[in-house]
C-alpha cells in the first residue's frame, strides 16, 4: 500500500497549514514543545556555526566560495542581531553540508515574478521587494513552506519557517506520509 501524496494529505488535514496546529501535532506526537526546543538549540549552536563557516569561507573551493558569498551579505547588514545570525546560519548550513540549495531556497520579487516551485519536493519560497539575486534575504516580504508545489504556511522570518517545516515533516513522517 502506497502513501498518499503530501498535497492530498494536507487537503484532508487543512489544520496543518496553520503554524499553531503544526506545533500542537508535534506536541501530541513527541510530548515536546517544538518552538522552545528548536529555538534553544538554534541559539546554542549559532555562535559555533558562525565561527565554523567563517573558517571554511577563508579557504578555497566551491563550498568556501558559497559560504563567503553568504557571509559577505551578512557582514553588510547594518543590524547584527540574533535573527540576522540565525538567518545566515540556516542559509549557510546546507552549503557547508554540500547540499544543492538552488532547488530548496527559491526567491521571487513580490507581485512581479511567478514563483517556480513545480519540481520541488519541499521548498522555501521567499518573496522580496528587490534584489532577488542575493543569496540571503534578511527582510523578506514573506517566506512560504512549499510542500510538493502546494503553498503552505507563510511566515515573516526564516527561522520560523524552518521551525514549521521541521514540525510538518516530522508530523507527516509519523503519520506515514
Amino acid at each position: 500500500m502506497s502513501s498518499p501524496p503530501v498535497k492530498r494529505f494536507m487537503d484532508l488535514w487543512p489544520a496543518l497549514h496553520i503554524q499553531t496546529e503544526v506545533y500542537a501535532e508535534f506536541q501530541r506526537i513527541t510530548n515536546q514543545n517544538l518552538p522552545s526546543t528548536f529555538y534553544a538549540e538554534l541559539d546554542r549552536y549559532t555562535p559555533r556555526l558562525m565561527i565554523l563557516f567563517r573558517q571554511k569561507a577563508s579557504r578555497t573551493g566551491k563550498i568556501a566560495d558559497g559560504l563567503a558569498d553568504i557571509l559577505k551579505v551578512h557582514d553588510e547588514q547594518e543590524l547584527d542581531d540574533v535573527h540576522t545570525r540565525c538567518t545566515t546560519v540556516l542559509h549557510a548550513l546546507p552549503v557547508y553540508l554540500c547540499e544543492e540549495v538552488s532547488g530548496f531556497f527559491r526567491t521571487c520579487v513580490d507581485d512581479v515574478d511567478e514563483p517556480d516551485v513545480g519540481d520541488a519536493a519541499v521548498a522555501l519560497l521567499t518573496t522580496v521587494s528587490d534584489n532577488a539575486m542575493s543569496p540571503v534575504h534578511y527582510n523578506p516580504e514573506k517566506i512560504f513552506v512549499i510542500p510538493e508545489s502546494d503553498v503552505g504556511v507563510s511566515l515573516p522570518r526564516l527561522e520560523d519557517v524552518f521551525l514549521v517545516m521541521s514540525g510538518l515533516i516530522y508530523a507527516l513522517c509519523k503519520l506515514n506520509i
